[in-house]
This record gives C-alpha cells, sequence and structure tokens, in this order.
C-alpha cells in the first residue's frame, strides 16, 4: 500500500505545482496584436542604482508624479517575477497604438524633501526601467554637474515606438528636457510617441538586447575549445597511465596467485588489492553522505534540463521564466534526488531511510530558502522592491512540503527496491584494516584541496559571462555554450577523481568515498574565492544590500555547483572501483 500513497500523491503534488506555477503570460493578457488606436500600457518597473543591479526599487518610491489616466492594477503572473522583485505599476501615460501624441502629463511640486531624495537618487547614478509590450526600456533619473554642486532631472520622455503590421517589434527612448532641481519650485513632466513602421520581424524584435560581439568573442570560442584540448589530453592521459598501471598490477597479483601461500606470505604485498575487504564499507556519516549525493544527481539533473529548455525557448523574452521553469523542474525532478540517495543509503546497510528522505529532500531548499531569509531581512530595512512577499513565502513552502517531498518519497522507495540491495564484488571484512602511514602528498586532505582546480580550470572563463550575465547588464543567451562547458565539466571531474581514488587506494586508503566526492567539490572553494576577485574588480557595487545579496548568492551558487561536481565525482569514481575489483580474483 505504501507505494500506492506514494503515487498518489505524486500525483496531487504534481497537480499543486501546475496551479502554483501558472503559465507564463503577459501582465494585460494580451496577445501581442494590436488595433488601432488601441489602448498600448506603459508600465514602470523599478529604479535603482545603477552599479547595484539587485538593490532596485519601486519606481514612485522616488517622488515622481503620476499621469491623469486611472490606475491599472498589475499581480506577479509567475513565482520567477516574485522572487525577482519585478513591481509593474501603471505609467498613467495616454498610449493608443499607432496614434502620436505630445503632451504634459503632471506637474512635481518640488519641496525640499522631494529635492533631496532626487538629489540623492542622481548622486548614486539611479536608472530606472519599464515595458512597453514586454520590452524593457531603460532610462537615467538625472544628471549632476558636482562642481557647481547643481543637480538636473529629466523631465522630457521621448518614445519611439515601431511596428510591423499590429505588433510591436521596437521601442526606444530618449530622454531631455533636463531641469534643475531648486526646492519649492514646480517641475513640469510630459512625453511624446513617435510610430515608426518597422522592418524588424516580431520574432526577432529582442536580438537588439543580445551582445553577440561580447558573448560570442573569439575570447568566448577560444576557452571552449582550450576546455575541449584539456578534456581529450585528460582523458588520453588518465586512460593511457591507468591501463599501463592497471594492466601491470592484474599481472603482478595474477602471479602472486600461482606462488604458494609461504612465497606470497614472504612476497613484498602492497596496492589496491590489499584493502579489498574493506574497499566497500560503508561510508561514514552515510545519512549525510546519500542525502548530498542524491542532491548531486538532482541539481546535475535540473541544470541539463534549464539548459536543454534554455537552448529551444528563449527564455529571456518573458520576466522571471528562467527562474520559474528552474524551480518547476527542480520540483518535477525530486524522484531523481530520492532514488540515488535512497538507493545509495539502502546499499550502506541504512535503516533510518526516513530521515534521509527529509534529509535529502530539504537540504538545497533549506540552504537557499535560509539566505533568501536572511538576506530578505535586510531587502525590508531598505523597502527594496526585492524583499519577498508572504504569500510567495507560502508558495515556496507549499512547493516543498506538498510537492517536492512526496515526489522525492516516490523516488525513494523506487531506489530502495530496485536498486537497494548491495551487490559488491568483494565481501566486507568485519574488522576494519589499519591504514599505513604514507606521503603527505597522498593525504585525504591534500586530495581534496588539489582535485578541484583542473574542474574549476574547465570553466572559469564561462563563469566570468555568466557572473556578467546576472550581475551586470548583459542577457546571457548562448546555452549552447553552457551544455559544452557542462559537459566538459563532467568529464573532467569524473578523471579527476578516477586518478585521485586510484593513487589513495594504491596507498591502502579505503576511505575513497567521501575523498572522491569532496575531491569535486572543492571546485566550489575555487569559484567562490574567484567570485571575490569578479566583485572587487569587475564591479563597482557597494552598499550593504547589494554586498550581502551578491556573497550570500554566490555562496548558494558555489555550494549547489560543490554538490553537484561531488555527486559527478562519486558517481563515476564508484563506476571505475567496481570495474577494477571485479575484474581481478580475490582469495
Amino acid at each position: 500500500m505504501e507505494p500506492r500513497r506514494g503515487v498518489a500523491r505524486a500525483a496531487a503534488a504534481v497537480v499543486l505545482l501546475l496551479l502554483l506555477l501558472p503559465p507564463r503570460g503577459r501582465a494585460d493578457e494580451h496577445d501581442h496584436t494590436y488595433q488601432d488606436k488601441e489602448e498600448v500600457v506603459l508600465w514602470m518597473n523599478t529604479v535603482g542604482p545603477y552599479h547595484n543591479r539587485q538593490e532596485t526599487y519601486k519606481y514612485f518610491s522616488l517622488p515622481f508624479c503620476v499621469g491623469s489616466k486611472k490606475s491599472i492594477s498589475h499581480y506577479h503572473e509567475t513565482l520567477g517575477e516574485a522572487l525577482q522583485g519585478v513591481e509593474l505599476e501603471f505609467s498613467g501615460l495616454d498610449i493608443k497604438f499607432k496614434d502620436d501624441v505630445q503632451t504634459n502629463y503632471c506637474e512635481i511640486d518640488l519641496d525640499k524633501a522631494k529635492r533631496d531624495a532626487f538629489v540623492y537618487a542622481i548622486k548614486n547614478h539611479y536608472w530606472y526601467q519599464m515595458y512597453i509590450d514586454d520590452l524593457p526600456i531603460w532610462g537615467i533619473v538625472g544628471e549632476a554637474d558636482e562642481d557647481a554642486e547643481d543637480y538636473y532631472l529629466w523631465t522630457y520622455k521621448r518614445l519611439e515606438i515601431g511596428f510591423n503590421g499590429n505588433r510591436i517589434v521596437d521601442v526606444n527612448l530618449t530622454s531631455e528636457g533636463k531641469v534643475k532641481l531648486i526646492a519649492n519650485t514646480k517641475i513640469s513632466m510630459s512625453y511624446s510617441v513617435k510610430w515608426k513602421k518597422s522592418d524588424i520581424k516580431f520574432e526577432d524584435r529582442f536580438d537588439k538586447y543580445l551582445d553577440p560581439s561580447f558573448f560570442q568573442h573569439r575570447i568566448h570560442w577560444f576557452s571552449i575549445f582550450n576546455s575541449f584540448m584539456m578534456v581529450i589530453f585528460l582523458v588520453g592521459l588518465v586512460s593511457m597511465i591507468l591501463m599501463r598501471t592497471l594492466r601491470k598490477d592484474y599481472a603482478r597479483y595474477s602471479k602472486e596467485e600461482e606462488m604458494d601461500d609461504m612465497d606470497r606470505d614472504l612476497g613484498d604485498e602492497y596496492g589496491w588489492k590489499q584493502v579489498h575487504g574493506d574497499v566497500f564499507r560503508p561510508s561514514s556519516h552515510p545519512l549525510i553522505f546519500s542525502s548530498l549525493i542524491g542532491s548531486g544527481c538532482q541539481i546535475f539533473a535540473v541544470s541539463f534540463i534549464v539548459i536543454i529548455v534554455a537552448m529551444i525557448e528563449d527564455l529571456y523574452t518573458e520576466r522571471g521564466s528562467m527562474l520559474s521553469t528552474a524551480i518547476f523542474v527542480y520540483a518535477a525532478t525530486s524522484p531523481v534526488n530520492g532514488y540515488f540517495g535512497g538507493s545509495l543509503y539502502a546499499r550502506q546497510g541504512g535503516r533510518r531511510w526516513i530521515k534521509q528522505m527529509f534529509v535529502g529532500a530539504f537540504l538545497v531548499p533549506a540552504m537557499v530558502c535560509g539566505t533568501a531569509f536572511f538576506i530578505n531581512f535586510i531587502a525590508i530595512y531598505y523597502h527594496a522592491s526585492r524583499a519577498i512577499p508572504f504569500g510567495t513565502m507560502v508558495a515556496v513552502c507549499c512547493i516543498c512540503f506538498f510537492v517536492i517531498l512526496p515526489l522525492n518519497l516516490v523516488g525513494t522507495i523506487l531506489g530502495r527496491n530496485l536498486s537497494g540491495q548491495p551487490n559488491f564484488p568483494c565481501r566486507v571484512n568485519a574488522v576494519p584494516r589499519p591504514i599505513p602511514e604514507k606521503k603527505w602528498f597522498m593525504e585525504p586532505a591534500v586530495i581534496v584541496c588539489l582535485g578541484g582546480i583542473l574542474p574549476f580550470g574547465s570553466i572559469f572563463i564561462e563563469m566570468y559571462f555568466i557572473f556578467t550575465s546576472f550581475w551586470a547588464y548583459k542577457i546571457y543567451y548562448v546555452y549552447g555554450f553552457m551544455m559544452l562547458v557542462l559537459v566538459i565539466l563532467c568529464i573532467v571531474t569524473v578523471c579527476v577523481t578516477i586518478v585521485c581514488t586510484y593513487f589513495l587506494l594504491n596507498a591502502e586508503d579505503y576511505r575513497w568515498q567521501w575523498t572522491s566526492f569532496l575531491s569535486a567539490a572543492s571546485t566550489a572553494i575555487y569559484v567562490y574565492m574567484y567570485s571575490f576577485y569578479y566583485y572587487f574588480f569587475k564591479t563597482k557595487m557597494y552598499g550593504l544590500f547589494q554586498t550581502a545579496f551578491y556573497f550570500g548568492y554566490m555562496a548558494v551558487f558555489s555550494t549547489a555547483l560543490g554538490i553537484m561536481c561531488g555527486a559527478i565525482g562519486y558517481m563515476g569514481t564508484s563506476a571505475f572501483v567496481r570495474k577494477i575489483y571485479t575484474n581481478v580474483k580475490i582469495d
């Protein structure tokens, strides 16, 4: 009955997931086509410091005036919009399709408090974002003459909108009408709209926001080629070393099998064969270890699927669609976590499988939610739009308890029943074998520290492009490159961990499970160290909120990457260890 209940819970969880993550759409529920004179909505999104991309506030948190047109309410369409701080508010401007207009729309009564707010914004290079028909528009609040300590506000928005047939395909904003900020005066705000026929196809209207000269630069291509050549060299080197070395080991062990007992006792026995009775001994802390392996397998599955979806669909054309897709895929792939984590825990003789299931299910969500909860306090203090609403928190909790947990339960049950039986090629000794002394560079701690260098070296160029797209104002769209880098990372990680494990076992140290995981997971340390370099030398970020946001979520990203690499390294090494001990005869 237990598997049936798990399947029923999983079905209910999928229905709830579909309800919590509605399909992508537009704020005005429009199909992107307009009739002549039909209303076109200009949404005001957020405003904030240019150098702090994530530090954003509601547009009307600055004392801008609102147009006289009746307000239109907006709600968060997807979970991704809410988590990314999208705060669309109606501008109040009267814009109609193919109808040119130029008029004043409101007046700011500039008292001292409002002037101080604008001066602070101009000093900190505040910019704002708007949307017309889902097309983003950016503008700056004003400019400063710091020598004369004069500050000016842009009061005139000149909009040029391109249309192709009955669809909007291009929007450009020019800020004009520079007015000096003087307290106790009135500032008139105005705008104009000019409609122009355009040859841009509707499907290509987001191409102007992409930057091929940056993402398809020769350095990017060279880095991919360099990583690919490193993979070929590393795979060839590992194959040659292991094939030649293992062939000698097999020949030596075959010769030992032909000796009598006395000759074998007098012989100098050494190498990985001597730990055959301990190599499949359960790892220390099997509950945590199996939960990490299951979580890493799930993160890999999520990364692979999301990249495939991004290669097929242009997710950057919809607000919050990438984050919504990642959340949906993560919840849907929860059985992967349960299957690999539950089966490994069962093979290692674990009996508290329910506790392991809970730990595996909530390991990554607890890390992400804990970081977000901490940063949310700072966002609330700053009154930033990134402050997560209470309803969104409830939705995330519902996904964790009513979607991720039941699906993880299904995967755990399947994993324990289908591949939970230990079928090791060697028996495990009742008494652990003493680990002999070895040279310092063969210690697990040293292997762990050095194991992440090559995997990081294969991805650090791509890290720069990914960081720039997230922390700066670039739209990442070359997901084919990202897929190649993911494949290269997996191959390099497996090769490195196999070599590390072979040397460890050859030194008669059978503690290879945690060593293989941590040597691959140490890639996260180097990625996080690189994030410090990127922060101080590639950005101009400042302030408590942006700094906490940056290093908090970079810690989450690095940890998730480390868990994924660790799981990949362990899975590859586990197959290698099973293979070499299957091919040698053990007395």
